[in-house]
């Protein structure tokens, strides 16, 4: 039976071998497993350069005292970390414009994972190794969920406001901290609460991925759940850090 373009997909419909993602779907979803596709890719190819970047960081011991030991590395590492955040001006105007979109996603990546080696560089190998295997099984698990819950036909798309207002009360907390030490149960508990808060941002981005995002905002659908994967594993990487200080 012909399908119209106003009749949604049903989950036993397949077009081109593609089965519809969610009940109320009217694109294609050949298009969209397509889209979904590259998306991946992108998010794949920018964790392996963090992890390649990080780990030539923390090896290279040299590197790591240059950043904290000097006030060269001290600007230096300022300038790393404000970086990404320049980056993401540019990146939001030129993500249909390719190269350049390429270009500026690379430096954004770079940029993000000197930080993350630099975290990582006075951090012990097994708090380390225990915060990529738990981010990893996270990510996965959380992934593999909301595209179940899609397919049986919840949304996400509520979560928006109140991970947003969320994401402004811990970034209220982490200035308070800086300000006012509160130890290491402080820490932890804020280790804790950003760990909760990133595991819905995979979630509402994810599900944003599977029905929302259009097929020109490929870059910035990877960035968003870039971002969400290395905050969640920083947070993660905050609460065995404080567990076994």
């Amino acid at each position: 039976m012909w399908q119209t373009w106003n009749t949604p997909y049903r989950k036993d419909d397949v077009e081109g071998g593609a089965r519809a993602l969610y009940p109320t779907m009217l694109e294609s979803p050949e298009l969209r497993w397509t889209f979904i596709r590259k998306v991946y890719s992108i998010l794949s190819l920018q964790l392996l350069l963090t992890i390649a970047v990080a780990s030539v960081v923390v090896t290279v011991h040299p590197i790591a005292h240059f950043f904290v030991s000097t006030g060269a590395g001290l600007a230096l590492y300022i300038v790393l970390i404000i970086t990404p955040f320049i980056t993401l001006c540019p990146l939001y105007y030129y993500h249909q414009k390719h190269p350049v979109n390429f270009l500026i996603l690379g430096l954004f990546t770079v940029a993000l994972a000197f930080a993350v080696g630099l975290t990582c560089a006075f951090t012990s190998g097994k708090v380390i190794l225990e915060s990529v295997i738990l981010t990893t099984a996270v990510v996965l698990s959380l992934t593999v969920y909301t595209f179940c819950a899609a397919k049986r036909g919840h949304d996400f798309n509520f979560l928006g406001p109140f991970l947003f207002g969320a994401l402004i009360v811990l970034m209220l907390f982490a200035f308070i901290q800086l300000l006012f030490p509160l130890g290491r149960i402080s820490v932890m508990i804020y280790g804790c609460l950003a760990s909760i808060l990133f595991c819905g941002y995979i979630v509402y981005d994810t599900d944003n991925l599977i029905k929302r995002y259009t097929y020109d905002k490929y870059i910035w659908a990877a960035v968003a759940l870039y971002l969400d994967v290395i905050n969640l594993f920083l947070s993660i990487l905050t609460i065995f850090r404080a567990s076994e200080s």
